[in-house]
């Protein structure tokens, strides 16, 4: 979750104020704080509507599929959710190439809705995806991955 971090110099007190009136006065050397980015209320809106999202497919988990999409995709089972998210992928990956622009947003809402119908199948929270984000901010992309352990992914048996 984006915390909205304010820049503002807190208010003065009536202590502030004698503090200051009784030492000596001295020149304040302070360094400049740096810019922190604030959040508007409607990108924080719109920041938590995945979370919305994700509520929403959870509560749709086991009900009728006659009346909800994401209810019939949780019926019918991890294989055919991945399918269908890996399908979602491809077409975004489509259009990024062709560079329709337009297209590559609404397919990339797509890809968003059925990564949250997969993760809710799996039973992976948004908090566990927002934790290691957080895990990984501020590292370089080239030393995380080399700190990953390596996959054997060839079948033996």
């Amino acid at each position: 979750m984006i915390k909205k971090v304010s820049t503002k110099t807190p208010p003065v007190t009536q202590q502030d104020k004698k503090a200051a009136a009784t030492s000596p006065a001295k020149k304040k050397v302070t360094a400049k704080p740096k810019a922190v980015p604030t959040v508007t209320a409607e990108q924080l809106a719109d920041v938590h509507i995945l979370e919305r999202l994700f509520t929403l497919v959870k509560s749709r988990k086991g009900t009728d599929p006659s009346l909800s999409h994401s209810a019939r995709l949780l019926s019918r089972g991890t294989s055919k959710i991945a399918q269908k998210f890996g399908e979602e992928a491809v077409e975004c990956l489509i259009e990024a190439v062709a560079g329709r622009k337009d297209e590559l947003i609404s397919e990339s809402a797509d890809v968003l809705y059925h990564l949250i119908v997969m993760l809710v199948d799996s039973g992976v929270q948004l908090n566990d995806i927002w934790a290691e984000l957080h895990r990984r901010e501020g590292i370089s992309g080239i030393a995380e991955k080399a700190s990953r352990p390596k996959k054997n992914l060839s079948k033996k048996g």
